[in-house]
């Protein structure tokens, strides 16, 4: 098994990589897709939009465990006191950057009048949320996780707005919603922590498999199974596991969509039994070693912020370029003054076919590997401090 680059796990890398390359696909379509089309909506959506979105549920669910994974590996020869140290401080840097290189790659403005915690913000609180686990023995870690996933479905009767005044630290731990409106500024929290920093902390378990275990390929295979079998049986049963339970609908093939429509925000039970058992099955198909076919995925996957953060500005740059060469002007791209017109105000018409959303997806991910390819060289060749942190 081809693992070690600089104390990194090369079928960790490879699956982040693929991930991340899935994850532009649903960026593109946030930019360049039909305005108001929601993929999840079983009154309008259609099969291939919805596979479309699907598909990229694989995403977030598999960084957040991979980088609690991340996390129990960089322990390396550093002290526990040191590596929670360097947790605190990457997480802390994921937030900064969420608050201000990630908001204007989204919006192009800095008018601040519409902010989303996003993504990098749940990531830099789990990993601060580690820095503190790590004191704890690894299997005690991993249950607090897998208690988090399991259990925090029981908390979703529990409305922000119930809540008076603490509304937004809900709104922030679980349920989904707005932190802070003002006439000028509206903050909302899109990616609660809970159960998110739950999926970081299985992960940290995770991470032990590739030091200790010698057994990892038959426990990720009868994880992977187990999880997935998991989801079907408890979908079935539609009685726990998540807020919307499936039904028949007008054809087959949407009645097979509803079984699938889980709950991303948070996300479900049953959303991350349905996503972490692909994930567990793959890190098994590929801990033999990378195929030749997938050695870009391992170049992507050894700079991922750096991947995060530039291809959302290319998306958004080609969006700007192609909205000046169909009106004349792009004044559009750069406007989001409230949720509506969020993360731009759509000019009149805009959105391009799915078969056009893939031909710019496909050119946004050929276009980022030279750029990650140097910088994946860079870092093998430079031990640069700062360069841990992007």
């Amino acid at each position: 098994m081809k693992e070690i680059y600089r104390g990194r796990v090369e079928s960790i890398d490879v699956l982040r990589g693929l991930v991340m390359i899935l994850m532009a696909l649903d960026h593109t379509r946030d930019y360049f897709g039909t305005t108001g089309a929601n993929p999840t909506d079983m009154a309008s959506t259609t099969v291939p939009l919805f596979l479309t979105r699907w598909i990229t549920h694989l995403c977030a669910p598999t960084f957040f465990l991979l980088t609690g994974a991340g996390g129990y590996l960089a322990r390396g020869r550093r002290t526990t006191a040191q590596l929670s140290w360097l947790l605190l401080t990457r997480g802390l840097w994921l937030i900064v950057l969420e608050l201000t290189v990630m908001r204007f790659a989204l919006q192009f403005n800095i008018d601040y009048r519409v902010t989303m915690l996003l993504v990098i913000w749940a990531l830099g609180w789990s990993m601060i949320t580690l820095s503190g686990l790590v004191f704890l023995p690894t299997w005690a870690v991993f249950a607090f996780g897998v208690l988090m996933i399991c259990g925090h479905d029981l908390l979703y009767p529990i409305r922000a707005v119930s809540l008076g005044s603490l509304a937004p630290i809900w709104a922030i731990l679980h349920a989904p919603g707005i932190v802070l409106a003002t006439p000028a500024h509206v903050i909302v929290a899109g990616y609660p922590l809970i159960p998110w920093v739950g999926v970081a902390a299985a992960g940290y378990g995770l991470g032990a498999l590739y030091r200790t275990d010698s057994n990892r390929r038959r426990i990720l295979l009868s994880a992977g199974v187990a999880l997935t079998l998991a989801f079907i049986v408890f979908r079935l049963l539609n009685i726990y596991g998540d807020p919307a339970p499936w039904g028949l609908q007008r054809s087959w093939r949407l009645t097979a969509v509803s079984f699938l429509n889980v709950t991303k925000y948070p996300p479900s039970l049953l959303f991350l039994l349905m996503t972490l058992g692909p994930a567990a099955l793959l890190l098994w198909l590929l801990d033999t070693g990378t195929p030749r076919l997938l050695r870009p995925a391992l170049t992507y996957g050894r700079v991922p912020l750096f991947y995060f953060l530039f291809h959302f500005m290319l998306i958004h740059l080609l969006a700007v370029v192609a909205c000046y060469l169909r009106y004349g002007e792009a004044h559009w791209m750069f406007q989001s003054p409230n949720l509506a017109a969020y993360p731009f105000t759509p000019p009149p018409g805009w959105g391009f076919s799915l078969s056009v959303v893939y031909a710019i997806w496909i050119s946004v991910v050929a276009l980022m590997y030279p750029l990650c390819r140097w910088y994946a060289s860079l870092k093998a060749r430079r031990t640069d401090w700062w360069l841990s942190y992007l």
